[in-house]
């Protein structure tokens, strides 16, 4: 166990020798991947809920496919299947891009995300008390002004827990960064365990790891939820 975290242990936290592994990329990945699909989701949410056919179908399509399909199948798509297409390879920009293994990850994860999180703040504005839409157009919020102001805030406070959970699915689902080569937690515990047949110290650590990072998640969240959930708290006497 000491050979192996002597030999590993940076690998595990920060880097492997030759660029970022372990921890570190975990982190980015999952950093990225929840800022870049929170905010594509919110004007994916708001057309979701649209009363307007075409606004609303080809959102409602994108989140039935994604939501549809594992998240492993999306990731071999990006990473190998649209390389294969001919009208990839032959652009330059989509060559270069999906060449590249991190992009290739990171699209699938946001697109699976967003798609998870669309639905989650599409419910929450559907839930909405219409009293607090009335209001706010009593003071002549109307049209942008009142999905910016009132409809978005009060959706993303009321969805926090489920969002939350999302948050931790997310973190959990980085572990297939490893199928695409990518150096993140269980790539390097999959190296280590290869190298030195220590499988349930490898493995060990890389649970260890996630475990430590999905309380710190739960904490923040229960931060949050405390302080922009408290108009949902029943007042005493």
């Amino acid at each position: 166990m000491i050979e192996l975290i002597q030999d590993y242990g940076l690998a595990y936290l920060y880097s492997d020798g030759a660029g970022l592994s372990g921890l570190a990329m975990t982190l980015w990945l999952f950093v990225v991947t929840m800022v870049a699909g929170f905010l594509l989701s919110l004007p994916l949410a708001l057309a979701r809920v649209s009363r307007k056919p075409w606004l609303r179908w080809p959102v409602e399509f994108y989140t039935w496919l994604f939501r549809g399909t594992p998240l492993y199948i999306q990731l071999l798509i990006c990473y190998t299947g649209l390389y294969g297409l001919e009208v990839v390879r032959d652009h330059e920009m989509l060559d270069r891009f999906f060449r590249n293994a991190l992009n290739c990850t990171l699209l699938a994860f946001v697109l699976n995300t967003c798609a998870y999180t669309v639905e989650i703040f599409a419910g929450a504005i559907r839930n909405i008390p219409h009293g607090e839409i009335e209001a706010a157009q009593a003071y002549g919020l109307h049209g942008w002004k009142l999905n910016l102001f009132v409809v978005l805030p009060a959706a993303l406070r009321r969805s926090l827990p489920s969002y939350g959970n999302e948050l931790i699915l997310m973190l959990h689902a980085t572990s297939l960064a490893f199928t695409a080569t990518i150096a993140d937690i269980l790539k390097v515990a999959r190296d280590a365990n290869a190298a030195t047949f220590l499988t349930f110290q490898a493995f060990g650590i890389a649970a260890l790891l996630y475990m430590l990072l999905s309380f710190a998640l739960v904490g923040l969240l229960r931060l949050a939820e405390r302080r922009w959930m408290r108009f949902l708290v029943p007042s005493r006497g």
